[in-house]
């Protein structure tokens, strides 16, 4: 018994890590309360098929990120191509603005009192063939 003891505090981090690496957006569905990621990834990766069938582009809808936690849609889900928006400084002291392109998964009217809200979803350019 005693030759084991050393091996708890290793058990006991390996444990978590384990249930966290197991957890992934396939599980993350939706339920009474909340809006799961899974839906929200579907619902961009539809939009994205759409998308690149009318236009003939390469897009491919990515994972949201696993942080997020929004309350159930009441009313189906919309997608809509959206930015991300940000200000660097570069070395001599010249403020740019960067962008990325993302998909905007929209929820009009959250159940309950809930307000609207959005998920945006990292998209990335496939090479074309």
């Amino acid at each position: 018994m005693h030759a084991y003891r050393h091996l708890l505090p290793l058990a006991l981090l390996i444990g978590p890590a384990h249930c966290l690496s197991s957890t992934g957006i396939d599980q993350m569905r939706s339920n009474d309360v909340s809006h799961g990621l899974y839906e929200i990834r579907g619902e961009a990766r539809n939009f994205v098929a759409r998308e690149n069938a009318k236009n003939r582009d390469q897009w491919e809808a990515l994972d949201p990120n696993l942080k997020v936690f929004v309350p159930r849609c009441a009313v189906p889900l919309t997608a809509r191509w959206d930015a991300i928006r940000w200000h660097v400084v570069s070395k001599s002291g010249e403020l740019s603005q960067r962008s990325r392109r993302v998909i905007a998964v929209t929820c009009p009217r959250a159940a309950g009192s809930s307000p609207a809200w959005d998920v945006h979803v990292p998209v990335t350019q496939r090479a074309s063939n």
